[in-house]
């Protein structure tokens, strides 16, 4: 057996059945090949888009180990690796082949082949690089990592490294969550200095919309949510104006505070009623991103003139439009110069505690949970 595929053993959290708990369990984990490393994760985040899936919104195949907001350090690296190496730093992203149009051209969020990538359990070829305790493969591969394990196959291309002094049990997030919310103010709608924005949904994705639109100088960021906590933070972090739809109408409250509507605004709930209530309140030529994640099938209805006569648009973004190479780093500066503190979203526990951490998240108790993974 060559020294790379020489395996170790290493913890995991595992889905075994829909809707069913993590289970903590020992496995073995192949070393690097090709274009592989082997990072130890510090620490990773746990997204809902983990939770959706453990409960089998999108079919993915079980029994699976995922995680995909993990941050370590290379341990081993794969013979065609050529830009990092053991010692490195890295957030790991989400996974894409590379090489396809969308993929060239700058936009591997939307890779032709990303589902299998980053939801088919496998490895390109169907191979898995875990085993359970008996020998049983376990699905792997989860937006090319699988993160909630003590050790992680990644590829090159979504591994990015990240400064030694930045805060690395920190950084997880930021190669899912947090670059959801940022990149699709920044890099998908581009909000310009000036405008008006509007979130819906004040989790760790809509929170960190709202400091990027802080960061793009927007004059108007107003968060919509149902929790007071969650507003009363939108406000420390740079909203302007907040509303509780609970107790206003949000198509009315958002056109009082902006007359004619927003100029910008992100869907980040996954309800397709709050969709249908955003794109009304869009001003003419007004944009809504979606990157609330809903049930297959889930369908949202609008009034087609109202696009048409105001030039009003609707837009999918996944993972911020982000090339995580540049767009990462660049969060970590502002991060470090106080301009972005996402810090203000995160409440760390154990890998043990992963399923603490989860119905904290679903409860809205906690913004972003991060599992605290190895030291």
């Amino acid at each position: 057996m060559n020294a790379i595929d020489a395996t170790r053993e290493i913890t995991v959290a595992v889905v075994r059945g829909k809707e069913q708990p993590f289970r903590i369990e020992q496995a073995r984990i192949r070393g690097p090949r090709s274009d592989e490393v082997l990072v130890r994760i510090v620490a990773t985040g746990l997204c809902h888009t983990d939770l959706i899936v453990r409960d089998q919104y999108y079919p993915v195949p079980l029994p699976i180990v995922l995680g995909h907001e993990g941050a370590g350090v290379i341990e081993a690296i794969g013979p065609e690796v050529k830009g990092l190496a053991v010692g490195d730093h890295v957030v790991l992203a989400y996974g894409a082949c590379g090489h396809c149009k969308p993929c060239s051209s700058g936009h591997g969020a939307y890779c032709v082949d990303f589902y299998a990538q980053n939801f088919g359990g496998a490895a390109a070829d169907g191979s898995n690089a875990l085993q359970d305790a008996d020998g049983a493969p376990l699905h792997d591969h989860f937006f090319a990592q699988s993160s909630f394990a003590t050790y992680a196959l990644a590829r090159e291309n979504n591994a990015v490294k990240v400064p030694d002094d930045a805060p690395l049990e920190l950084l997880g997030p930021l190669g899912c969550g947090i670059q959801t919310g940022a990149g699709a103010v920044i890099n998908s709608m581009k909000v310009t200095p000036g405008s008006s924005f509007a979130v819906y949904g004040a989790g760790a994705v809509g929170l960190s919309a709202v400091m990027a639109a802080r960061v793009a100088g927007a004059a108007i960021i107003i968060a919509v949510d149902v929790v007071p906590s969650r507003l009363a933070l939108a406000r420390e972090l740079g909203a302007t104006h907040v509303i509780d739809s609970r107790t206003q109408d949000i198509v009315a409250a958002v056109q009082q505070i902006s007359p004619g509507g927003v100029d910008y605004a992100l869907e980040s709930t996954g309800r397709a009623d709050v969709l249908e209530q955003g794109v009304t309140a869009l001003a003419k030529l007004g944009v809504i991103g979606v990157v609330g994640a809903s049930k297959m099938g889930t369908q949202a209805s609008f009034d087609v003139n109202n696009l048409l006569m105001g030039g009003r648009s609707i837009r999918g973004v996944v993972e911020g439009d982000s090339v995580p190479q540049v767009f990462i780093p660049q969060l970590v500066q502002l991060y470090l110069q106080g301009r972005f503190p996402f810090d203000r979203l995160v409440t760390f526990y154990p890998l043990a505690q992963i399923n603490q951490a989860a119905e904290d998240s679903r409860r809205g108790i906690t913004l972003k949970p991060i599992l605290r993974i190895g030291g």
